[in-house]
């Protein structure tokens, strides 16, 4: 954790790129529509840009004060500086209210809709429209989103405050950590100033605004940071740490900005806990953990530098482990010709137990433990093998597109396997596991 200080504050800037094509329109009629919001279950508690600036900035006193600058007092960043100025009214120094917040904020903070076009049980292909929120990183468009509110979408418009519509085009995200970041065509726009969610305190004062139903738009609510470092598991098996905080989050404020007591996002509001009787449990995506990745996907479109196993892991259930006397671990199930995982010896049926001695229990806590590290770096992998534990030195690759559709290719020829191919009566592919039903988490690829 960083060493406290209410005036550390992040600012994006970028007017290098190209942007997609606007559509202005006034006064719109949100539909009555409920936004895609993550159900999740707490599991436990732990614990410029080619041509954007990527700087930190310090209040010259205590006073709060609206600060417009030029150039960033410091810059911490290896990113070439750009040749654009920074422009961005900043609430520092001294706690604020969180009416000062929402008077200063309210115009940086955007309502997300989207089309989505999926096919029901029937076969017949339905459209649907979803909603969510997001709030302004640089003057000239880029917006930061949850990954899931923008997800498998055919056209996303974004809304400002007094009412302009823009078609938005999608730059890039993680759906792993789940942000994306989005851009509209504009110009003039006031960002919001990124705080160090690392200099949070159980306590303080925090608040967010969003579109909560997708049609109460621009609501504020107020509450308390109420926990940090908190382990929370979503549906589909992954684990995140996050914020927790007592303000109300519903349907549409996914992707919203949350704020602290000095007017900085540390957060991307993200989920709640949906459960009867249960009130006040929400949870925000820490800004430190992505800020790095949002500043690449603003410079170079994608993120670079994320680590990749280049394999296919999943989690034994607790009968598979007690039937077969395996130990708990992230299964090896498929492995890319050419990739890290078969460079350090690993093979399919491999179960990795820890990574640099710190212990793995199945596939989601496996990437918890990688995102620790970057495409590069040596790690130390205790594998079971055939009753024996073994050490091994895996350099993980990097995370691009060819790597993903090497693994990819790799997965469709496992899943082509898994269908018995008859021949003279006898099948030519055996699953050991074929007696259970499947794997306790999902199949995932990293």
């Amino acid at each position: 954790m960083y060493p406290y200080d209410p005036r550390r504050e992040t600012v994006f800037d970028d007017t290098s790129r190209p942007a997609p094509r606007r559509r202005r329109r006034r006064k719109p009629r949100w539909p009555q529509i409920v936004a895609l919001v993550l159900i999740c279950a707490v599991v436990g508690c732990g614990a410029g840009f080619g041509g954007a600036t990527l700087a930190v900035r310090r209040a010259a006193d205590d006073t709060p004060a609206a600060v417009t600058t030029s150039a960033p007092l410091l810059v911490e960043s290896t990113m070439p500086e750009s040749g654009s100025t920074v422009a961005a009214t900043a609430v520092t120094g001294k706690t604020v209210s969180p009416r000062q917040i929402y008077e200063t904020y309210v115009g940086s903070t955007v309502g997300i809709t989207t089309e989505i076009t999926t096919t029901n049980v029937f076969g017949q292909t339905v459209r649907y429209p979803a909603a969510g929120s997001g709030f302004i990183l640089t003057a000239d468009g880029y917006i930061l989103t949850n990954y899931h509110v923008i997800d498998k979408a055919n056209t996303i418009t974004v809304t400002l405050y007094n009412g302009d519509r823009y078609d938005a085009a999608l730059i890039g995200g993680d759906a792993n950590k789940d942000f994306a970041v989005i851009k509209i065509e504009a110009s003039g726009l006031t960002p919001v100033v990124l705080g160090s969610s690392g200099d949070l305190h159980v306590g303080e004062q925090a608040c967010l605004i969003g579109n909560p139903l997708g049609e109460l738009t621009f609501s504020l609510t107020t509450g308390s940071i109420s926990a940090l470092n908190r382990s929370v598991t979503t549906q589909d098996g992954r684990i995140h740490t996050m914020i927790q905080t007592d303000c109300a989050i519903n349907a549409g404020n996914s992707g919203g900005p949350l704020f602290n007591e000095y007017g900085q996002v540390v957060g991307i509001v993200y989920a709640k806990y949906a459960s009867s009787g249960v009130e006040g449990l929400g949870f925000a995506i820490p800004m430190d953990s992505i800020v790095d990745m949002v500043a690449d996907l603003v410079t170079y479109g994608t993120i670079t530098g994320r680590p990749y196993l280049g394999a296919s892991l999943a989690t034994l259930s607790a009968s598979q482990q007690q039937y077969y006397q395996l130990p708990a671990g992230a299964y090896v199930e498929v492995i890319a010709p050419g990739s890290c995982a078969e460079a350090a010896g690993l093979r399919p049926g491999d179960i990795i137990t820890a990574v640099n001695g710190t212990s793995v229990n199945g596939s989601a806590q496996f990437v918890v433990a990688k995102d620790n590290y970057k495409a590069g770096d040596t790690v130390s992998l205790t594998v079971y093998r055939d009753g024996k534990t073994l050490t091994l030195s895996l350099c993980f690759d990097e995370q691009t597109a060819e790597s993903e559709a090497a693994l990819q290719a790799a997965v469709d020829e496992y899943l082509a396997q898994q269908t018995p191919q008859q021949s003279g009566g006898s099948t030519s592919y055996y699953d050991p596991f074929q007696d259970f039903q499947g794997f306790q988490d999902y199949f995932f690829s990293w």
